[in-house]
């Protein structure tokens, strides 16, 4: 069933963003300069960047704050202004935004879609049963993981918002070009008038904090890339030596590891281990200068990795030489 968020304590603005080719790397860098300007507003709880994929077409920045308030200072703060003026050299068009607020977070929210519509006042009792309809049917498809509808925000957005949430891109496509779905929007011509964002999530089960109650964002593809990266060296290396007595044939030595690795790997190697040795560079505080927290966490991570390269040097060339 849909659940209605009122304006609440919480507030999320996901924001699209077209970015011209060839300036991929510096419309990066430009905005981690304004992730880390927003971090110094009140209320600032995190942001995050994410990279277009074959679901997603635009780039997509995420900011969290704990209220709608303080939300909206940094979003119309003349820090942010002058950011926006000295990036439209990197941008490709006009970016769409949609606030949420008091929104709850799911623990692996792989694909989410985001909808606006623009209502008019007379035809809002029409729209909420529209989209009661549209929860109803959308609820019977496979990898369905739930609804929810955020109200106007007086003063930051005019549109209606719709979270609905699917656990993989396939099982959303069966959705998005369903007959079904065909039917009910027909049935909803009056509110024709909608944009919809794909926003994919990779590896988001993986990175999943919680403090004070509130899960956290996911962080960065490129911290992601590293992370598994610490995890996977000593996970693959262990299991390697852990089948290597049974002698078997490549291919199965192979496919047997993998599937082995990517269970150690989700069930312990990255909750156990990668997360909360690296929590602090994947999830910092919102007052942890940018450039400090880099460096110590990439310190970190080469410290890790030398001492794992050393392990496995004196593990397989003094005391157990594979066959």
């Amino acid at each position: 069933m849909t659940t209605e968020k009122p304006a609440g304590t919480e507030a999320t603005v996901i924001i699209g963003q077209k970015v011209r080719a060839g300036l991929e790397r510096e419309f990066e860098a430009w905005q981690q300069d304004v992730n880390a300007a927003a971090a110094g507003y009140a209320g600032f709880l995190g942001a995050e960047i994410s990279r277009p994929t074959s679901l997603q077409p635009d780039w997509v920045v995420v900011y969290r704050f704990d209220s709608i308030a303080h939300l909206q200072a940094w979003i119309n703060s003349a820090t942010r202004q002058r950011f926006l003026d000295r990036g439209r050299q990197y941008l490709d068009g006009p970016a769409t935004q949609q606030v949420v607020s008091g929104g709850t977070q799911t623990p692996d929210p792989l694909v989410t879609v985001v909808v606006t519509h623009r209502v008019h006042p007379d035809h809002v009792e029409a729209f909420l049963a529209w989209q009661r309809r549209m929860d109803e049917e959308e609820s019977t498809f496979e990898g369905f993981r739930g609804t929810e509808l955020f109200r106007p925000i007086e003063g930051l957005q005019d549109e209606w918002t719709t979270l609905y949430r699917f656990d993989s891109a396939e099982h959303l496509d069966a959705w998005l070009t369903s007959d079904k779905r065909k039917e009910v929007l027909a049935e909803g011509e009056k509110f024709h008038d909608f944009r919809m964002r794909t926003i994919d999530n990779s590896f988001g089960s993986w990175f999943a904090f919680e403090e004070n109650g509130r899960e956290a964002p996911p962080p960065s593809e490129t911290k992601t890339s590293v992370a598994v990266w610490v995890g996977l060296y000593p996970t693959v290396v262990l299991l390697t030596l852990a089948l290597s007595p049974a002698h078997l044939p490549l291919w199965l030595n192979l496919l047997i590891g993998n599937l082995l690795s990517s269970f150690i790997m989700s069930f312990l190697t990255m909750p156990f281990y990668v997360n909360p040795l690296l929590r602090r560079w994947l999830r910092p505080r919102p007052d942890a200068p940018p450039a400090r927290t880099n460096l110590v966490g990439l310190g970190l991570v080469a410290a890790v990795m030398v001492f794992w390269a050393a392990v496995f040097f004196l593990v397989t060339t003094q005391i157990w030489h594979l066959p």
